[in-house]
């Protein structure tokens, strides 16, 4: 059987044990910056994470609801959009880099690193104001 025209990785799942998987990766890339998994399947994330940061930094409903998609928590998602698309706006592509790291010990897996190339600074959480106090009208007794 010929290989042609078959894109991605199948890693040896299913297609919703797949697509659970790189949701998985690319929520846990997002929350912490910085993950370890194996090299076919950080190659694979980066395709995909990819992706969602090029939607991420249009922003406007349409995309930002494609990344809510394609992430698992809605939280993830916000910081991608709001926080971590905004740093990233001075690139077209590359916003992921993989790197080799180890040969696992157990099965000899190659391990890699993915993180994002350029340095992200957390943004300041913004604090809630004063808060103005209204007074309710007395009642006539």
């Amino acid at each position: 059987m010929h290989r042609h025209g078959y894109k991605g990785r199948k890693f040896g799942r299913e297609r919703d044990q797949r697509r659970a998987l790189l949701k998985g990766l690319a929520t846990s890339l997002v929350e912490h910056g910085k993950i370890e998994t194996t090299l076919p399947k950080a190659k694979e994330l980066s395709r995909y994470i990819e992706k969602l940061i090029t939607k991420a930094k249009k922003g406007d409903l349409a995309n930002r609801r494609a990344v809510i998609a394609g992430l698992s928590t809605q939280a993830a998602a916000f910081k991608l959009v709001d926080e971590i698309a905004p740093q990233l706006k001075g690139r077209n592509s590359g916003h992921v880099r993989v790197k080799r790291t180890r040969i696992r010990v157990g099965d000899a897996a190659q391990l890699a690193t993915i993180s994002f190339v350029d340095e992200l600074k957390a943004q300041p959480k913004q604090e809630a104001g004063p808060v103005k106090k209204t007074t309710a009208k007395k009642e006539a007794k």
